[in-house]
């Protein structure tokens, strides 16, 4: 009965047009809906049904405008050549109606959110039920907005598209917000939880994607065809400042890549454990190495390991060097790690991008996950076990990605160990 039997003056008002009208009364809202049918016919009833009749202002409105209340229960309708021609009461009395309008209980469609810890609950108005949420469509559940009939019962497709696009900007105001309140944590402290629990939110992983073990495995494979390393198979510069003058012993080499600095520390005499989880950067370094001297190939032991879970079979080494290292952890529990590596007496060096470099155009310019200062690495230490003997931002030329000429700085920490 879709065509006599309606629910919506704006829907299908214009349908019934002129056409003696009934309004069932089952639901809060039957006395504006009669009146709002009143303006498509002038011969309109409402059906009191289950409701208790009208009174009052109410009463007086339908008056007004002209139409009569039918008292007790429906019952039927009465249908003629599938067309509605009356509607019968309870008491067996047939009143003449060629269409009849309704007020279904509306319900959202709001399965797809229970897992979400939403459910539907009774609307203000008593029409239905929909998904409560605030004038941008943000419900109570954190990082979910809603739109359209699922918390709007009268939005119709424009409305709801609106309401759609609304909630879709207010959603990534909130991102924006929080991203940005996650930078301003990692400006603050770099080496925070919160800032760790943030990158791995974000990222959706254990650590943050751009430096995942795959993101390297693919990134020494594109270094090594095009025949040329990120160090240029060089030693880095700062480690040649810091340990030139440094006596051999043994060596930690922490996320040592294809082997640069383990080899130049070899070829001084240092025996070295160096150590990625890049395998391929290790077949690359070992490959390299067995090119050089047989006596530098003796002096490294090549060790495919994450450092933030690996122990060392020595216990304790006189340097330990990490340069450039992309923490898959806490970055304060990586160096805090590696400085519990260092033999008394011995020596750690830490060397990485300072975080000057974001107003750089160099390569490293946003990446807030991989810079610090020399200074935060320090504090990091107890001074009771530890002398500081560097701690600084130092320049060095760089070329960035466009070819342009320009300078960085390397955050250097270099402190010796109490004997």
């Amino acid at each position: 009965m879709g065509r006599d039997v309606v629910h919506c003056p704006y829907c299908h008002g214009w349908e019934v047009r002129d056409q003696a009208i009934g309004v069932l009364a089952s639901g809060p809202l039957a006395v504006h809906q009669a009146l709002l049918l009143r303006q498509w016919s002038v011969d309109v009833v409402l059906f009191s049904h289950t409701m208790p009749p009208p009174t009052g202002e109410e009463a007086e409105q339908l008056a007004a405008r002209g139409i009569s209340v039918g008292a007790g229960e429906v019952a039927s309708l009465e249908i003629i050549e599938d067309r509605l021609v009356g509607v019968r009461l309870s008491d067996g009395t047939v009143v003449s109606r060629e269409a009849l309008a309704v007020s279904p209980w509306m319900t959202a469609r709001a399965g797809f959110v229970a897992t979400l810890g939403l459910r539907p609950v009774e609307h203000p108005s008593g029409v239905g039920e929909y998904i409560p949420s605030d004038a941008t469509g943000r419900t109570e559940a954190p990082g979910v907005w809603v739109a359209g009939n699922v918390t709007d019962l009268a939005a119709q497709v424009g409305t709801a598209a609106a309401a759609g696009a609304a909630a879709a900007a207010q959603i990534n105001a909130d991102l924006v917000a929080e991203e940005t309140r996650q930078a301003v944590a990692a400006y603050r402290d770099p080496f925070s939880e919160t800032v760790a629990t943030a990158c791995e939110v974000r990222k959706g992983t254990e650590v943050p994607e751009e430096f995942d073990k795959a993101f390297w495995e693919e990134r020494w494979e594109e270094v090594h065809r095009a025949h040329t390393a990120l160090r240029g198979r060089r030693p880095n510069s700062q480690l040649v400042a810091e340990a030139g003058d440094l006596a051999p012993g043994t060596a930690l080499d922490a996320g040592c890549g294809e082997g640069a600095d383990a080899i130049w520390l070899a070829s001084r005499g240092w025996r070295v454990t160096a150590v990625d989880f890049a395998t391929t950067a290790l077949r690359h370094a070992r490959e390299h190495a067995e090119t050089l001297d047989a006596g530098i190939t003796s002096r490294i032991d090549w060790v495919p390991a994450d450092l933030t879970s690996w122990t060392p079979t020595e216990e304790h080494f006189d340097l330990v060097s990490a340069h450039y290292v992309h923490p898959a952890a806490p970055r304060e529990a990586l160096f805090r790690r590696l400085a519990a590596s260092v033999a008394p007496g011995g020596t750690l060096l830490i060397v990485g991008h300072h975080p000057s470099d974001r107003q750089t155009t160099g390569s490293h310019a946003s990446a807030t996950e991989v810079s610090f200062t020399a200074e935060e690495v320090a504090a990091s230490l107890d001074p009771d076990r530890w002398d500081i003997a560097v701690a600084e931002a130092r320049p060095r030329p760089a070329t960035d990605p466009d070819g342009h000429e320009i300078t960085i700085r390397d955050a250097v920490l270099r402190a010796r160990r109490h004997p």
